[in-house]
């Protein structure tokens, strides 16, 4: 059976198939062509499956987010298959999963590749979101710092050193330094590569939400995040469709003037931070 007889679908690119990622698109896909990329073919798998089941027209392709050639491949089958009108980056790893080595040329790295690969092929009016993360806000680099990590070329950041000689040390000051950078990638993106496209990019930073990634850093640090969701303002973790919500709002048309920006979406951990009732440790 024929779902849909649009020839000419608007497509929506997901780097990273996750939970969070897979929400996001779901608000946003009706009547257009959904890629998938991940490294992982049992995610797509499952993935395609489920939004297929649900009447979405979509395909997969792997895609090894820590290779630029590969990223680049991905942006070029997006092309190929209509006009690219959503970008969507949720690709990472998390302090408990990787070395420091590992979370910044895939969270960092990666990520800059991918902004620049598809700020090469997205559609007059589109937009892209990066998902960052509210431990973006936990680290303070310093304003001089801020303007070489905008100065620099994504293949050269890792040479910066800020990142060899801070964010190499551990991979919780990797995954913090990371997330600012990301942030950072889109307010670059957003005044050069993606305005001469006329395209728009944001990021989203999420606080403690439970995902299944989320139930590795549960595992390995649940008391800390337990303190923190205690000395929240919400008192409580966020969901995947919480931030769907929030990400849906950023590349939908009532956003048309927001571009280069940050949603902090953490339940009031970061403002507890800044005003002293919660004290982050490690």
């Amino acid at each position: 059976m024929i779902f849909d007889r649009n020839g000419k679908k608007e497509v929506i690119a997901l780097l990273g198939a996750g939970s969070m990622g897979t929400a996001i698109v779901r608000r946003i896909a009706a009547g257009r062509k959904i890629l998938l990329g991940d490294i992982s073919e049992k995610n797509l798998e499952r993935a395609a499956h489920d939004f297929r089941y649900s009447g979405y027209d979509v395909e997969t392709m792997i895609v090894n987010a820590l290779e630029k050639d590969s990223i680049e491949a991905f942006a070029q089958k997006a092309s190929s298959l209509g006009t690219v009108k959503y970008f969507i980056d949720t690709a990472g790893a998390s302090p408990n999963q990787a070395k420091p080595e590992h979370i910044l040329a895939l969270d960092m790295v990666g990520t800059g590749y991918a902004v620049d690969a598809f700020g090469k092929v997205m559609a007059n009016g589109g937009a892209g979101l990066i998902v960052s993360s509210q431990t973006g806000y936990m680290y303070p680099i310093p304003y001089e710092t801020e303007l070489e990590i905008l100065g620099t070329p994504t293949e050269k950041l890792m040479d910066l050193p800020i990142i060899k000689e801070v964010a190499m040390q551990r991979s919780g000051l990797a995954y913090m330094i990371a997330k600012r950078v990301n942030q950072l990638q889109a307010q670059k993106a957003a005044a050069t590569t993606w305005k001469e496209r006329r395209a728009r990019i944001n990021t989203i930073s999420p606080g403690v939400i439970v995902t299944p990634l989320a139930y590795d850093e549960f595992a390995a640090a649940g008391e800390g995040y337990q303190q923190m969701v205690d000395a929240s303002a919400a008192e409580r973790c966020g969901t995947s469709d919480e931030i769907a919500e929030a990400g849906a709002f950023l590349l939908g048309e009532h956003a048309g003037f927001i571009t280069g920006t940050d949603l902090l979406i953490d339940g009031g951990v970061i403002a507890a931070i800044r005003t002293g009732t919660y004290k982050l440790h490690g």
